[in-house]
């Protein structure tokens, strides 16, 4: 059983850090899916995420 938590609560924090990633990226309003994102995510991984996004609109330029 708890495997399967585990598995779910991993593909929670993916989807999590996607969704903030595409949101980003189309310049949209991200604070409501943070609020999720920080239950299942580290603050390392959502900064990854965010500098990941900032640093192709920065390219973009």
């Amino acid at each position: 059983m708890r495997t399967i938590v585990s598995h779910c609560v991993s593909f929670i924090s993916k989807a999590a850090l996607v969704t903030i990633s595409v949101m980003g990226s189309y310049d949209m309003n991200v604070f409501e899916r943070l609020m999720e994102a920080v239950k299942y995510n580290s603050l390392g991984q959502i900064s990854h995420a965010l500098y990941d996004v900032g640093r192709e609109c920065r390219r973009n330029v």
